[in-house]
C-alpha cells in the first residue's frame, strides 16, 4: 500500500483497536498492508518465553512485516511516557533491551522506538538528562548488533506529561551533543506530536534526517485530513529530501478503521 510515494504501514495499537490485538495484524494485511508496526505489546518490560513465541507467530501468520516496535514505556495508559531518564528503572529497561534484540533477531525489525521518560522531582533535570544518555547509548549498542536504529521521539507538550522533547530541535541537540559518537540513533518525525507543538513540518523534512515517519493529524490524532496539518506537502517534502522509508499510519481513527483509510485512495 503506497501514498504519495512512500510505503504505508500500519500501527496496530491505533488502527483496528475494533479487534483484539493479535487479530490486528491480519487485519492489517486483509486491508492491504504489507508492514506493519507496534507500541510495546506486552505489559512488562521482561515477558516469558511463550509470550514472545505468541507474538512472533503472530506477525508470521499474518504475513506482514514487523517495521518498527517501541521499547517497554512504563504505564503508557496509566500515564508514563518512557523509563529510559529515570534512574530507578534501568534495571528494567535492561531485561527490555535483551528481549528486543531477541525480537529483531527473530522478525527482522530494525526500527526501535525509545521514549525518554518524564521529569520528575525526585531527580534534578540534569541527573536525568545523564541516565537518559546513557540508556540510550546502551540500548543503541545493543540493537546495532542486529543492525538496528533507535528512535528518539518528541511528544505533544501538555498531553504526555513532564515529557521534556517537544521538537525536533530538541532531539537534534541530544544527537549532535551528548549522543554524537552514536551513528544508528535518529528523530522519530511524527506529523501530530510535531505539528501540534507549533514546528514547521515543511522544514523539518527538508532539513532534519529522519529513519522513521509516522502519520496523523491535529487537532485530534485523527487520519489525515481530519485536522489541518499539510500532511500531503510533508510527505512530498521527505521524499525530496531522500527519505525513502515508510510512512506509519499511527492514528486515532474517527470512524471504524476501514472507513478511515478512506484517505489514502
Amino acid at each position: 500500500m503506497e501514498y504519495r510515494g512512500h510505503e504505508l504501514s500500519a500501527n496496530v495499537s491505533m488502527l483496528f483497536t475494533e479487534l483484539p490485538y493479535p487479530s490486528r495484524f491480519a487485519a492489517a494485511a486483509e486491508a492491504g498492508f504489507q508492514v506493519v508496526e507496534s507500541w510495546w505489546p506486552f505489559a512488562v518490560p521482561n515477558p516469558s518465553a511463550a509470550e514472545v513465541d505468541d507474538f512472533v507467530r503472530t506477525v508470521s501468520a499474518a504475513g506482514v512485516s514487523l517495521g518498527a516496535l517501541n521499547f517497554y514505556g512504563g504505564d503508557i495508559p496509566g500515564g508514563e511516557r518512557g523509563v529510559a531518564s529515570h534512574p530507578d528503572r534501568q534495571a528494567q529497561l535492561a531485561a527490555n533491551v535483551q528481549v528486543m534484540v531477541g525480537i529483531a533477531e527473530r522478525t527482522g525489525c530494525r526500527l526501535f522506538n525509545l521514549l525518554y521518560g518524564q521529569l520528575d522531582d525526585r531527580w534534578t533535570p540534569e541527573a536525568q538528562a545523564a541516565v537518559a544518555v546513557d540508556a540510550i547509548g546502551s540500548a543503541a549498542a545493543a540493537v546495532q548488533a542486529v543492525g538496528g536504529t533507535v528512535l528518539i521521539e518528541p511528544l505533544t507538550e501538555g498531553l504526555n506529561g513532564r515529557y521534556p522533547l517537544h521538537t525536533a530541535d530538541d532531539v537534534v541537540r541530544l544527537l549532535t551533543g551528548p549522543l554524537k559518537d552514536v551513528d544508528n540513533l535518529s528523530l522519530l518525525f511524527d506529523t501530530f506530536h510535531l505539528g501540534s507543538n507549533g514546528v514547521d513540518l515543511l522544514a523539518t523534512a527538508a532539513s532534519v534526517p529522519t529513519a522513521h515517519v509516522q502519520l496523523a493529524d491535529s487537532p485530534g490524532r485523527g487520519e489525515p485530513g481530519s485536522g489541518s496539518l499539510p500532511i500531503d506537502a510533508t510527505l512530498d517534502a521527505l521524499k525530496a529530501a531522500g527519505y525513502r522509508g515508510v510512512a506509519a499510519c499511527e492514528y486515532k481513527p474517527t470512524r471504524d478503521t476501514i472507513s478511515s483509510l478512506g484517505w489514502i485512495g
